[in-house]
């Protein structure tokens, strides 16, 4: 058997010290780039190679050779683990060593065949400690650095009270920014165990980190400087047994509004957890829309009450009509939305409905918002309830016609959001002849039969699906998600569905708007799909 040293190879004979081997045993120093160059010769076709390690220790190796098996082996050569199995020349292999050393290799292969063992690295444990976060925040990296140098973390913090949260930066950011983009740190102090940020950019509920051993919590986002985001910090959320929906419902008994920003909705709260914060960029699209202007003549609203035979219970309609309405125009149009009370509040319907009429954008217009006679019927009728549809069709729509209040199908609109988003769709599909548009706003269209409770279980998207089977009908379609959605899945269903329509022969618009869930955002891009059906 032929044997070389390398540099950093310590290697000698030694009698095996394993009971009942004949094996010849060399020793291979644990040490980065040991190596061993080894030949299973005509008498052979094992050889065996001691390691010393402590419990702990992290190594990563390889073997090169054909067909080569290597066995990891403990105490009384005991076979512990197959690091390689005679698969291709190169074999690489990783393991932790635990306390069931002495440890060997034991090198295995035809006869004559020549072999080199190297081990890559072999890190202890003492040394295996993560690399330390790099903050992203300039000025948290300052306020960090003047922590650890002992300065008064009321002096630090004062600084931040004094410009108020949260956090924008363009300069300093690492890693570094692209021209488009803008870090915004959100922040929280005085939480004993957790910090939480309700909504956006993420949509998910993700949790602060604490900025060293300070109570200072932290989480960065790099976002387009386009963006408009509306959140609620939640510290201390309580943990404890229960299903994952109730442990996750949990952040609603502590969020709360940014006390650090003055800019939140509504804008008098009747305490601290009503409403929420408001982030907007200096490049955000200006509420153009949305806004009061004295000088544009206004529309009514009424709140009327309907019973539905069909569904079994009554509920709020809000009949809003812009000025200059008239039943008999033919160039009037009708638009009708579910979740009622929001979208005349929160959405503020009527506010953009009259800017949009006085700026010559679509004509005069009437609106019914449909309101839910609670959020238990909510989550029954609007997800894809064939009930439901018939109550719009056999219904609600001839009870607007009592109202005066109709338009030919090419300017009549069905819209919604969330829930009601996967509504306007399934409407739009059971009800052709009523509606010749069809708008989505950030629709729940990832859902099946089951809804919440089977949602990753069953297959998803059912509406499409049904889409896909059903015989194309001449209906337009916008459809519109926000970029902050793509974790919840709504951003990638919304293109779905929009390439199923696509190939279907269907006239569809896609409209990508930066922001996440919520009515706050749906009021600033309702206008556009507005505009591009009616116009």
């Amino acid at each position: 058997m032929t044997k070389r040293l390398l540099a950093i190879l310590f290697l000698c004979h030694v009698c095996s010290p394993f009971a009942g081997s004949a094996d010849e045993v060399s020793v291979i120093q644990p040490i980065d780039g040991a190596a061993y160059d080894g030949e299973l010769s005509s008498a052979e076709d094992s050889q065996s190679i001691r390691i010393d390690l402590s419990p702990g220790d992290f190594v990563r190796g390889s073997v090169r050779g054909e067909e080569i098996t290597v066995w990891l082996l403990g105490r009384d050569q005991s076979k512990l683990r197959r690091l390689a199995s005679s698969i291709g020349t190169v074999q690489s292999f990783m393991f932790v060593a635990s306390d069931r050393g002495p440890y060997s290799f034991k090198v295995s292969g035809q006869r004559g065949t020549g072999y080199k063992l190297q081990l890559d690295s072999v890190l202890a444990l003492a040394d295996q400690t993560p690399i330390a976060e790099e903050v992203a925040s300039p000025k948290l990296r300052e306020l960090r650095k003047r922590l650890d140098a002992g300065e008064d973390i009321s002096k630090c913090w004062s600084e931040i009270v004094s410009q108020g949260t949260p956090l924008i930066e363009t300069t300093n950011v690492k890693p570094s920014l692209p021209e488009d983009e803008v870090l915004v740190t959100f922040l929280w102090r005085g939480a004993k165990r957790n910090v939480r940020i309700f909504g956006a950019p993420s949509g998910d509920h993700d949790e602060l980190k604490q900025l060293r051993d300070s109570n200072i919590w932290y989480h960065s986002y790099r976002v387009p400087d386009t963006a408009r985001i509306n959140y609620r910090l939640a510290p201390d959320v309580p943990d404890f047994p229960g299903t994952s929906t109730q442990r996750r419902r949990a952040i609603l008994a502590t969020a709360q509004r940014d006390p650090l920003n003055p800019l939140h909705e509504p804008d008098e709260p009747i305490d601290d957890y009503e409403g929420f914060s408001i982030v907007e960029l200096p490049d955000a699209p200006k509420a153009v829309w949305s806004t009061v202007y004295p000088s544009h003549p206004k529309g009514t609203v009424e709140t009327h009450r309907l019973t539905s035979k069909i569904l079994g219970n009554t509920r709020d309609i809000h009949v809003y009509r812009s000025a200059g309405y008239e039943a008999n125009d033919p160039e009037r149009a009708f638009v009708v939305t579910f979740d009622g009370d929001q979208y005349r509040d929160e959405v503020r319907v009527p506010i953009i409905m009259d800017n949009l009429v006085a700026a010559g954008k679509i004509p005069p217009t009437a609106a019914i918002m449909i309101s839910n006679p609670s959020q238990k019927s909510r989550s029954t009728e609007l997800p894809c309830n064939n009930d439901f549809a018939r109550f719009i069709g056999e219904e609600l729509m001839p009870w607007a016609k009592t109202q005066n209040v109709t338009a030919s199908r090419e300017r009549t609109v069905v819209a919604g959001a969330s829930f009601g988003g996967l509504c306007s769709v399934f409407i739009g599909l059971k009800h052709p002849e009523l509606f010749g548009n069809v708008f989505s706003q950030s629709g729940s269209l990832w859902w099946a039969p089951g809804g919440f409770e089977t949602k990753g279980e069953s297959e998803s998207q059912w509406l499409t699906r049904q889409y896909v089977s059903a015989p194309s009908q001449p209906v337009r379609y916008y459809l519109q998600a926000g970029t902050f959605e793509e974790p919840s899945g709504i951003l990638q269903c919304t293109k779905h569905l929009r390439d199923v329509l696509q190939a279907k022969g269907y006239d569809v618009t896609y409209g990508e708007f930066v922001g996440g869930h919520g009515y706050f955002y749906w009021r600033h891009s309702f206008a556009d799909g507005i505009m591009h059906l009616l116009q």
